[in-house]
């Protein structure tokens, strides 16, 4: 415990960076899962095949290989980012492909009668989507969703290996210094479960607040 305690402040800055990344990729994922969603259930051949090909080559790729990927070979097709905004990318378009999915079971939910109804009334098929369609779905995966957000909490760790400082990173350094691995890593691990933990709870709040009732 004296060592996290001497390394509270970097340790507390990369525990920010961790948690930065996983807000900002977990709402680029969630933004970018429902347009490949939208896109899965489109009467357009072409972008549903493009959503499929997108969503299988994302879930059947190790997320380490995209992060290698994306550090090294970006630069040398002459696009260059910091280290930082990279990986949060990478996480962004890997989780996506997660979040799609959940929402596509979410969509499956909705009863065909409705989406009838809503063209009936004269929607369109986007603001079927919109107003119909998506919103139910959302409702209906809320806590599917929630263990995909746990999971890329989980995958900010795997940035460690292309040289994003955060709080896997730090540990591993701290570590190195002390040798103390057991006390250091069950420290590091805690704070894991704490940041799955919360989201968890979060989503079974969520979830409670916007339940269908049926």
């Amino acid at each position: 415990m004296d060592i996290l305690i001497e390394n509270f402040g970097p340790l507390l800055e990369a525990l920010g960076t961790t948690l930065m990344m996983a807000v900002v990729a977990g709402i680029g994922s969630l933004i970018l899962g429902v347009l490949v969603t939208v896109a899965r259930v489109s009467p357009i051949p072409i972008l549903r095949a493009a959503a499929f090909g997108y969503v299988q080559f994302f879930i059947n790729v190790p997320l380490l290989a995209l992060l290698i990927l994306a550090v090294f070979a970006l630069p040398d097709a002459g696009l260059i980012l910091p280290l930082t905004p990279t990986a949060i990318i990478v996480l962004i378009v890997y989780e996506a492909a997660y979040v799609a999915e959940a929402v596509r079971s979410g969509v499956n939910t909705v009863g065909v009668g409705q989406i009838e109804a809503s063209r009936a009334i004269g929607l369109s098929l986007g603001q079927s989507l919109r107003y119909v369609v998506i919103p139910q779905a959302m409702r209906a995966v809320v806590q599917p969703l929630g263990n995909v957000m746990i999971a890329l909490a989980m995958n900010t760790a795997l940035a460690a290996a292309v040289g994003v400082v955060e709080l896997t990173s730090r540990v591993n350094k701290v570590n190195l210094v002390y040798a103390q691995p057991i006390e250091i890593f069950t420290g590091a691990g805690l704070v894991y479960m704490a940041i799955a933990l919360a989201i968890g709870l979060g989503t079974g709040w969520v979830e409670r607040k916007v339940a269908i009732v049926r």
